[in-house]
């Protein structure tokens, strides 16, 4: 506890813990230093079995609240720490599936390119590996402040396959988009196209029903009213007209 001054029996023994963040990268090895191309490249398969190589670092911390399992739990914590975050994260990789797209019917996985995949989602990744390595602090004594996964790349031999099928697959995205677009624009002037011929044919037949209402009207006023709005009808019609026709009876 704070305080002092402290007095240690001979038997007794001081241990010395930093607390401070540290830093280090997440392919290095505490016991094989030469392991994962000296400390810089971690090595994993996707899961359409594409050997991938992963940069990134590890922000971690030796936890106050645990210093017991820190220093007494396991011979070298960060070892087993580093060696549990890799299989998790080796884990991920390989069974690693994107989630679909909003407003997508395909299920995920459906682009079929895992790394592609994983470098879209790669914020999910690390926030995944920050929750299942969430429990080093009650196993091992040591936080684990962040993964901060940087890169996924894979073999050079498998980039140039990867950047021609990335090229096609953006291609055919283009066409699909442009078809979807053309698509799109017809059915709109359809529908406008169906709009005008509707408001033409009830322009036409609204003359039509309101001469009809007049002529109810007419009529219910008495047969001589409709009889004498024909006559006038028929008396401007023949003004207009250059050449009559009457049919006679013999």
């Amino acid at each position: 506890m704070p305080g002092g001054p402290y007095f240690k029996w001979p038997w007794q023994k001081i241990y010395k813990v930093s607390v401070a963040t540290q830093t280090v990268n997440m392919a290095f090895d505490p016991e094989a230093p030469a392991a994962n191309q000296g400390g810089k490249i971690l090595e994993a398969v996707t899961k359409d079995q594409l050997n991938t190589g992963l940069t990134g670092q590890i922000r971690y911390r030796v936890s106050e609240r645990n210093l017991y399992a820190y220093l007494f739990g396991v011979r070298n914590p960060i070892a087993h720490v580093m060696g549990y975050f890799v299989s998790v994260l080796r884990e991920r990789i390989a069974t690693f599936e994107a989630p679909p797209e909003p407003g997508s019917t395909a299920g995920p996985g459906s682009s079929g390119i895992s790394i592609n995949d994983l470098r879209k989602n790669l914020r999910d990744l690390n926030e995944h590996m920050d929750r299942e390595c969430a429990s080093s602090e009650a196993r091992y004594g040591i936080v684990l402040d962040a993964s901060l996964i940087t890169g996924i790349d894979p073999p050079p031999d498998v980039e140039s396959a990867l950047a021609a099928i990335n090229t096609a697959h953006n291609m055919v995205s283009s066409d699909i988009s442009l078809a979807q677009a053309s698509a799109d624009q017809r059915i709109e002037l359809s529908k406008r196209a169906a709009e005008i011929e509707t408001l033409k044919a009830q322009a036409e037949v609204q003359p039509l029903t309101a001469l009809a209402s007049q002529l109810a009207a007419l009529k219910g006023t008495g047969e001589g009213a409709l009889r004498a709005y024909v006559r006038n009808v028929r008396l401007g019609l023949f003004g207009q007209a250059q050449q009559v026709v009457l049919e006679t009876k013999r």
